[in-house]
């Protein structure tokens, strides 16, 4: 019996060492964060009211998602973007720290109205982008597309929600 006990011990230590080494070399799986459309948003031109684009959008709205936005994603669609809604209008400013891709913001005030961008943020830099006037929403694009489209102050946006 005594035997039998000492063995059952030794090869438990054994079997629980095992098991603690292989959960050290184990890789952790993270899933990559992929895009879901909650929305449509236009940008018109302020002087003519033409649509210059129609994107498939994604909300920030939750205190987590207005943290995290685009973070730790490697690319987005040129036909998407992420629309953060805050509930005060106040000058805001974003960062590019853990953002893999380059984008422009786009500063967007209580009456729909772009107040100010920031072109071609650098990925993964941590350095503030602040608004230029108060903002209620912001808008992230690829970066480029807000020249492509030729997008100005006082240009405005409209958005629906995906049922």
């Amino acid at each position: 019996m005594k035997k039998t006990l000492i063995a059952a011990v030794l090869l438990g230590s054994m079997l629980q060492s095992y098991s603690c080494k292989d959960n050290a070399n184990e890789k952790v799986l993270t899933k990559e964060i992929t895009f879901t459309k909650e929305g449509s948003l236009t940008l018109k031109k302020a002087e003519t009211d033409s649509v210059v684009a129609t994107l498939d959008i994604e909300f920030a709205e939750s205190e987590y998602e207005t943290q995290t936005g685009l973070m730790y994603r490697k690319s987005m669609d040129p036909n998407h973007g992420m629309l953060f809604i805050f509930k005060k209008e106040e000058r805001k400013a974003f960062y590019m720290k853990n953002t893999e891709f380059a984008l422009d913001i786009i500063y967007i005030n209580s009456d729909k109205e772009i107040v100010s961008m920031a072109k071609n943020a650098k990925p993964l830099d941590p350095t503030s982008l602040p608004s230029d006037a108060p903002a209620k929403y912001v808008l992230e694009v690829n970066a480029g597309l807000s020249d492509q489209w030729g997008l100005e102050k006082g240009d405005k946006i409209e958005f629906t929600r995906t049922e």
